[in-house]
Protein backbone atom coordinates (compact mmCIF):
# COMPACT_ATOMS: atom_id res chain seq x y z
CA UNK A 1 0.00 0.00 0.00
CA UNK A 2 1.40 3.34 -0.93
CA UNK A 3 0.11 6.75 -1.19
CA UNK A 4 1.26 10.42 -0.92
CA UNK A 5 -0.10 10.27 2.15
CA UNK A 6 3.21 8.58 3.84
CA UNK A 7 2.12 9.67 7.50
CA UNK A 8 -0.26 6.75 8.37
CA UNK A 9 -2.65 8.70 9.72
CA UNK A 10 -5.76 7.16 7.89
CA UNK A 11 -6.63 2.78 8.29
CA UNK A 12 -6.66 0.71 4.91
CA UNK A 13 -7.83 -2.84 5.91
CA UNK A 14 -4.73 -5.38 4.72
CA UNK A 15 -7.13 -6.61 1.69
CA UNK A 16 -7.20 -3.19 0.61
CA UNK A 17 -5.29 -2.11 -2.12
CA UNK A 18 -4.42 1.41 -2.38
CA UNK A 19 -2.51 2.85 -5.27
CA UNK A 20 0.32 5.40 -5.61
CA UNK A 21 -0.38 8.70 -6.32
CA UNK A 22 -3.85 9.35 -4.50
CA UNK A 23 -3.88 11.34 -1.67
CA UNK A 24 -6.12 10.10 1.69
CA UNK A 25 -6.86 12.79 4.72
CA UNK A 26 -6.63 12.02 8.14
CA UNK A 27 -9.03 9.81 9.63
CA UNK A 28 -10.19 8.17 6.97
CA UNK A 29 -11.30 4.17 7.07
CA UNK A 30 -10.81 2.17 4.13
CA UNK A 31 -12.30 -1.23 4.65
CA UNK A 32 -12.10 -5.19 2.53
CA UNK A 33 -11.44 -5.75 -0.61
CA UNK A 34 -11.57 -1.56 -1.85
CA UNK A 35 -9.25 0.14 -4.18
CA UNK A 36 -8.53 3.39 -3.92
CA UNK A 37 -6.88 4.31 -7.57
CA UNK A 38 -4.05 6.82 -8.78
CA UNK A 39 -4.76 10.76 -8.60
CA UNK A 40 -8.20 10.72 -6.55
CA UNK A 41 -8.03 13.05 -3.62
CA UNK A 42 -10.03 11.56 -0.06
CA UNK A 43 -10.58 14.12 2.63
CA UNK A 44 -10.46 13.31 6.28
CA UNK A 45 -12.39 10.81 7.99
CA UNK A 46 -13.87 9.42 5.18
CA UNK A 47 -15.16 5.71 5.68
CA UNK A 48 -15.16 3.14 2.57
CA UNK A 49 -17.20 0.31 3.47
CA UNK A 50 -16.52 -2.91 2.01
CA UNK A 51 -15.72 -3.58 -2.27
CA UNK A 52 -15.49 -0.05 -2.83
CA UNK A 53 -13.85 1.61 -5.84
CA UNK A 54 -12.55 4.56 -6.19
CA UNK A 55 -11.90 5.90 -9.39
CA UNK A 56 -8.93 8.47 -11.32
CA UNK A 57 -9.52 12.13 -10.71
CA UNK A 58 -12.30 11.70 -8.09
CA UNK A 59 -12.26 14.38 -5.27
CA UNK A 60 -13.89 13.38 -1.96
CA UNK A 61 -14.56 15.99 0.34
CA UNK A 62 -13.95 15.69 4.36
CA UNK A 63 -16.70 12.66 6.54
CA UNK A 64 -17.88 11.43 3.23
CA UNK A 65 -19.40 8.36 3.99
CA UNK A 66 -19.47 5.28 1.34
CA UNK A 67 -21.68 2.36 1.89
CA UNK A 68 -20.69 -1.93 0.56
CA UNK A 69 -20.30 -1.93 -3.28
CA UNK A 70 -19.92 1.37 -4.31
CA UNK A 71 -17.97 2.43 -7.37
CA UNK A 72 -17.15 5.99 -7.59
CA UNK A 73 -15.92 6.60 -11.54
CA UNK A 74 -13.97 9.56 -12.75
CA UNK A 75 -16.16 12.60 -13.08
CA UNK A 76 -17.73 12.35 -9.45
CA UNK A 77 -17.18 15.61 -7.10
CA UNK A 78 -18.57 14.75 -4.07
CA UNK A 79 -18.61 17.56 -1.18
CA UNK A 80 -18.19 17.63 2.53
CA UNK A 81 -20.64 15.33 4.39
CA UNK A 82 -21.80 13.46 1.50
CA UNK A 83 -23.37 9.66 2.31
CA UNK A 84 -23.69 7.50 -0.66
CA UNK A 85 -25.40 4.52 -0.15
CA UNK A 86 -24.81 0.23 -0.57
CA UNK A 87 -24.64 -0.75 -3.90
CA UNK A 88 -25.81 3.10 -5.28
CA UNK A 89 -24.50 3.39 -8.88
CA UNK A 90 -22.49 6.13 -10.77
CA UNK A 91 -21.81 6.73 -14.53
CA UNK A 92 -20.00 8.92 -16.31
CA UNK A 93 -20.71 8.37 -19.67
CA UNK A 94 -23.90 9.43 -21.15
CA UNK A 95 -23.91 6.97 -24.13
CA UNK A 96 -21.58 4.15 -23.32
CA UNK A 97 -20.63 1.01 -25.86
CA UNK A 98 -18.10 -1.22 -25.72
CA UNK A 99 -16.72 -1.02 -29.06
CA UNK A 100 -16.44 3.04 -28.78
CA UNK A 101 -13.16 4.45 -26.72
CA UNK A 102 -14.96 7.24 -24.77
CA UNK A 103 -12.38 7.70 -22.15
CA UNK A 104 -12.29 11.61 -23.17
CA UNK A 105 -15.64 12.18 -22.73
CA UNK A 106 -16.37 11.58 -19.03
CA UNK A 107 -19.17 13.73 -17.90
CA UNK A 108 -19.04 15.27 -14.13
CA UNK A 109 -21.28 14.61 -11.96
CA UNK A 110 -21.51 16.97 -8.69
CA UNK A 111 -23.14 15.28 -5.30
CA UNK A 112 -23.27 18.57 -3.01
CA UNK A 113 -22.53 19.01 0.64
CA UNK A 114 -24.53 17.21 2.98
CA UNK A 115 -26.62 14.88 0.65
CA UNK A 116 -27.37 11.65 0.71
CA UNK A 117 -28.20 9.03 -1.73
CA UNK A 118 -30.17 5.73 -1.30
CA UNK A 119 -29.22 2.49 -1.63
CA UNK A 120 -29.50 1.03 -4.97
CA UNK A 121 -30.39 4.56 -6.43
CA UNK A 122 -28.68 5.21 -10.15
CA UNK A 123 -27.06 8.75 -10.82
CA UNK A 124 -26.89 9.17 -14.56
CA UNK A 125 -23.92 11.60 -15.19
CA UNK A 126 -23.84 15.33 -15.87
CA UNK A 127 -25.96 16.44 -12.99
CA UNK A 128 -26.19 18.01 -9.62
CA UNK A 129 -27.70 16.72 -6.45
CA UNK A 130 -27.83 19.95 -4.33
CA UNK A 131 -26.72 20.22 -1.01
CA UNK A 132 -28.63 18.38 1.58
CA UNK A 133 -30.89 16.85 -0.96
CA UNK A 134 -32.12 13.16 -0.11
CA UNK A 135 -32.18 10.22 -3.00
CA UNK A 136 -34.34 8.06 -2.23
CA UNK A 137 -33.25 4.19 -2.10
CA UNK A 138 -33.74 2.70 -5.80
CA UNK A 139 -34.53 6.23 -7.63
CA UNK A 140 -33.08 6.85 -11.10
CA UNK A 141 -32.49 10.41 -11.18
CA UNK A 142 -31.62 11.40 -14.33
CA UNK A 143 -31.91 15.65 -13.69
CA UNK A 144 -30.19 17.83 -11.04
CA UNK A 145 -31.35 17.77 -7.83
CA UNK A 146 -32.88 21.03 -5.98
CA UNK A 147 -30.78 21.55 -2.57
CA UNK A 148 -33.00 19.89 0.11
CA UNK A 149 -34.87 17.89 -2.65
CA UNK A 150 -37.13 14.84 -1.83
CA UNK A 151 -36.87 13.03 -4.95
CA UNK A 152 -38.11 9.13 -5.45
CA UNK A 153 -39.02 7.06 -8.01
CA UNK A 154 -37.79 6.13 -11.54
CA UNK A 155 -37.38 8.25 -13.04
CA UNK A 156 -37.09 10.04 -10.14
CA UNK A 157 -39.34 12.63 -9.36
CA UNK A 158 -39.18 15.24 -6.80
CA UNK A 159 -42.09 14.60 -4.11
CA UNK A 160 -40.41 17.44 -0.99
CA UNK A 161 -38.12 18.71 1.14
CA UNK A 162 -35.63 17.20 3.32
CA UNK A 163 -33.88 18.68 6.76
CA UNK A 164 -30.62 18.55 7.19
CA UNK A 165 -30.80 15.96 9.79
CA UNK A 166 -33.04 13.73 7.15
CA UNK A 167 -36.01 14.62 8.12
CA UNK A 168 -39.40 15.37 5.85
CA UNK A 169 -40.32 18.83 6.08
CA UNK A 170 -43.74 20.03 6.21
CA UNK A 171 -44.36 24.03 5.37
CA UNK A 172 -46.96 25.79 7.03
CA UNK A 173 -49.54 29.04 4.62
CA UNK A 174 -46.42 31.17 5.49
CA UNK A 175 -43.94 29.24 3.77
CA UNK A 176 -42.26 28.13 7.28
CA UNK A 177 -41.08 24.51 8.26
CA UNK A 178 -39.11 23.50 11.42
CA UNK A 179 -36.87 19.82 11.87
CA UNK A 180 -39.13 18.00 14.55
CA UNK A 181 -34.99 17.19 15.30
CA UNK A 182 -32.89 19.73 15.68
CA UNK A 183 -35.76 22.80 16.27
CA UNK A 184 -33.97 24.71 12.90
CA UNK A 185 -36.43 26.61 11.06
CA UNK A 186 -36.52 26.81 7.12
CA UNK A 187 -38.34 28.57 4.31
CA UNK A 188 -39.93 27.32 1.41
CA UNK A 189 -40.35 30.44 -1.17
CA UNK A 190 -40.27 29.75 -4.96
CA UNK A 191 -39.63 26.37 -5.03
CA UNK A 192 -36.51 26.95 -3.58
CA UNK A 193 -35.89 25.94 0.47
CA UNK A 194 -33.28 27.90 2.36
CA UNK A 195 -32.80 27.98 6.76
CA UNK A 196 -32.37 32.09 8.13
CA UNK A 197 -28.58 32.61 8.03
CA UNK A 198 -27.50 29.41 5.76
CA UNK A 199 -25.78 29.81 2.55
CA UNK A 200 -27.69 27.45 0.60
CA UNK A 201 -30.72 28.44 -1.94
Amino acid sequence: MSSENNSKDYFAHETAVIDRGCRIGKGTRIWHFSHIMPDCEIGENCNFGQNVVVSPGVRLGNNVKVQNNVSIYTGVICEDNVFLGPSMVFTNIVNPRSAVVRRDKYVETIVRQGATIGANATIVCGIEIGAFAFVGAGAVVVNSVLPYGLVVGNPARHIGWMSEYGHRLHFNERGLAVCPESGEEYMLKNNRVNKPGSHHI
